[in-house]
């Protein structure tokens, strides 16, 4: 049941609402849309949001080979955009935002979403065999390495020409970090797929670098966590317990290390891996809403319901079910589903999901239905995850 309704949420809501956001003028997918479902046309195009666009439409057709040319032809349109309008051929690396004509709006360079970016073309190449995409992954890869290291790990935010800034885009509630978990994650993410497409040594040692340092700096085995926020030293400040990203981590984690093909080290992971799931779903699992809350903060719970949260909750689940969680996960992988079946979902025609609900399930006003951040990427994923998961 779970395979069935996530295949036909996906093609059936997901897909329809983000191929109408296509913006065949000035190319990409347009960037912004608020709750009342009225769409700005004008609005920044993030990055980010069109990198994980481009992902999206990619693995669909990893997924579902069947899927057809209006697919194709948006995974396409979304490569273009970010190969044409994304990134600087000055100075190297994908910019923050675009404007709607293609124009750079946000010159920021962040890691974050360099990782995005190649996650995105690495997938796209594996999809269409585009060399040109790998090649300019390849680039990304390499700046990344050139301009973001230092002799610990990976600074985060650069203005155009690569100096450090602050780095506001990452850093929440009152903190300053200079490197993030969050930032670790994702580029563990974009270097699996590239080493899965590449099967580059290069590519490899630094996804084993990154590995090395989540288990050393990262995760906290005295709580089974992931930290979220440290200085340059990498050494953690404040005392944030970000319960989507545990989750995430979880199975994204497991994933890289399948692709590695290590089994010491798979072996090492998946009982660290299943360590997180069972801590995140024995505090953080709602048992009367069968959902997850947000994180803790100190002493201070925050109960929203975030609508990556709770996708990202589902895959996570599944996959410790499959490493030997037990039966319990995957009942409540299915809870988390309807959770969002009856209350994540918007039931207005041509919407798509709320971003936040409360303990009620009521839509907390705010976040708007597209931005930058709001994307096909965990939604999308979670569908196309639970199909893959299926046909082994």
């Amino acid at each position: 049941m779970l395979r069935e309704e996530c295949k036909k949420e996906l093609f059936g809501h997901i897909l329809p609402f983000w191929s109408k956001l296509r913006d065949d003028e000035f190319g990409g997918f347009y960037g912004q849309m608020d709750n009342d479902l009225v769409l700005d046309k004008k609005g920044g195009k993030g990055v980010i949001l069109n990198s994980r666009i481009l992902w999206f439409y990619s693995n669909m057709l990893l997924t579902y080979p069947e899927c057809g040319d209006d697919i194709r032809s948006n995974a396409q349109h979304a490569y273009e955009f970010l190969r044409d309008k994304c990134l600087d051929r000055e100075y190297g690396g994908v910019y923050w935002m675009i404007n709607y004509d293609g124009t750079p709006a946000d010159t920021m360079k962040h890691t974050y979403n360099q990782a995005f970016a190649i996650y995105a073309l690495s997938t796209y190449y594996l999809a269409v065999k585009d060399e040109a995409a790998l090649k300019l992954a390849f680039q990304l890869f390499d700046t990344v390495e050139e301009k973001c290291t230092d002799d610990v790990a990976y600074m985060e935010a650069f203005d155009r020409e690569w100096n450090l800034i602050e780095n506001d885009a990452l850093s929440e509630n009152g903190l300053m970090a200079d490197k993030t978990m969050n930032t670790v994650l994702h580029l563990i993410e974009g270097y699996t797929v590239l080493y899965k497409a590449s099967g580059d040594e290069r590519v490899k040692d630094r996804l084993l670098f990154l590995l090395d340092l989540t288990e050393k700096k990262i995760f906290h085995p005295e709580d089974d966590r992931l930290l979220v926020f440290f200085d340059r030293e990498m050494n953690v400040i404040g005392d944030i317990h970000s319960y989507g990203h545990d989750i995430e981590a979880s199975w994204l984690i497991d994933r890289a290390c399948d692709v590695i093909g290590d089994e010491e080290l798979r072996a090492k992971w998946a009982a660290y891996d299943l360590r997180i799931a069972k801590n995140i779903r024995r505090i953080a699992f709602d048992e009367k809403t069968g959902s997850l809350l947000n994180e803790r903060e100190w002493e201070e719970i925050n109960r929203k319901r975030i609508w990556w949260v709770q996708a990202e909750t589902v895959v996570g689940f599944v996959n410790a079910y499959e490493h030997g969680g037990g039966e319990e996960f995957l009942k409540d992988a299915q809870r988390v589903w309807e959770y969002i079946r009856d209350v994540q979902i918007d039931k207005r025609e041509g919407s798509e999901w709320w971003a936040e609900t409360d303990d009620e399930g009521k839509p907390i006003p705010g976040f708007t239905m597209v931005n930058e951040w709001k994307c096909p990427y965990h939604n999308g994923r979670m569908c196309m995850e639970i199909e893959a998961r299926c046909n082994k």
